[in-house]
């Protein structure tokens, strides 16, 4: 295990750490900033069969964390009055005939009611499936390029979850369409004004919206997969993959320094006006979700976060609300169509909230 710096000892964090690795993910970089300062460790493996950690600040796959960011950019556009938060969708992109009673701000809520085109699993056990983004199919077309309008057509095609605003679902969908809404009303491509209005102000040099980009800029930790071969198991590196299968629901490259930055530079109150800032982080009642933020109250007050895995990689971002405390966090395992890490993932990061935002159980 590698921590940083070395002269300050967090047992209790690389306890934690080292659990990751134990449940068995392939490797594990923490960073948390609070008021003992930060520090950054890592353990595990930066590849399978070789003996380095994963770099400290490597670049990750952030999957829905891409969701936080995305969200911000359009807030920006709002703060500029370039579009409100409860005008109808379809008045910007009226190619897709929505609900007309679907609004901006049940985009940014998951609250459209709109089929998620990565699939969706019902109250009744039931899958209606959406693209193929998981087994050997996936695999062997993972270079291949999803438009972002073709994967809203997909959606639209299936029936919707519930009436718009009257209830709860997450929805890939949502924030592919948020990224259209961004093109429309910004005048540019959703990479350009990221880093115009976010990534460049902040210093994030280690973030980017890829698109169709497939390779991970060095250093970084590999992903993998491991999937069904006609009875045969492999496992395979996926860490370069065409991310337009998911697009701006979670296509994003950053690291675990500029996570920190960017959640820090959000709730200092850096980047959004505060009204818009407040819009934000109030909660709908279901499951506590913002404006593509997740809320929730801890014993350091307020939390806001985002939580992403994408095929062999994982990210974390918590921050408080009155900027003291951040946990960022970046995982690289291996990965399989039954998502068989998700509990181990889940216990990890409620092991990790409790140890960092409501000190020892």
């Amino acid at each position: 295990m590698s921590t940083t710096p070395a002269d300050q000892d967090r047992p209790e964090l690389r306890k934690i750490i080292q659990e990751v690795i134990d449940a068995g993910f392939t490797g594990f970089t923490l960073r948390v900033n609070d008021e003992r300062g930060e520090w950054v460790g890592s353990a595990g493996l930066a590849e399978l069969g070789e003996t380095a950690p994963p770099p400290i600040d490597g670049h990750i796959r952030i999957g829905s964390n891409a969701k936080t960011f995305t969200a911000t950019l359009l807030l920006l556009l709002v703060a500029a009055g370039k579009v409100t938060l409860d005008a109808p969708v379809v008045d910007h992109l009226p190619e897709f005939e929505l609900d007309p009673r679907i609004t901006v701000r049940m985009l940014l809520q998951h609250t459209s009611g709109i089929f998620n085109f990565t699939g969706e699993y019902l109250e009744d056990g039931t899958v209606v499936p959406g693209i193929a983004w998981s087994g050997k199919e996936w695999v062997e077309n993972r270079f291949k390029t999803y438009l972002p309008q073709e994967l809203v057509r997909l959606a639209l095609s299936k029936p919707p979850r519930f009436e718009p605003g009257t209830d709860w679902s997450y929805s890939n969908t949502n924030f592919v369409l948020v990224r259209l809404l961004i093109e429309k009303v910004g005048g540019s491509a959703y990479p350009e004004q990221m880093r115009r209005l976010i990534l460049d102000p902040l210093g994030l040099s280690g973030t980017v919206a890829p698109t169709t980009q497939t390779e991970l800029p060095a250093p970084h930790a590999h992903a993998y997969y491991r999937y069904d071969d006609g009875g045969v198991e492999r496992t395979v590196d996926v860490t370069e993959q065409n991310p337009s299968w998911i697009s701006s629901g979670g296509d994003m490259i950053s690291t675990t320094g500029d996570l920190h930055t960017f959640i820090s530079a959000l709730t200092s109150g850096k980047l959004l006006p505060p009204e818009l800032l407040a819009e934000m982080v109030t909660p709908e009642k279901k499951v506590g979700y913002g404006l593509g933020v997740f809320v929730t109250e801890t014993g350091a007050g307020t939390v806001i976060s985002h939580n992403g895995g994408i095929s062999g990689n994982g990210a974390l971002m918590y921050g408080t609300l009155d900027g003291t405390k951040t946990l960022t966090a970046a995982l690289n395992y291996v990965d399989d169509a039954a998502m068989s890490l998700a509990p181990a993932f889940q216990q990890a990061t409620q092991h990790l909230v409790q140890e960092v935002f409501n000190g020892p159980a």
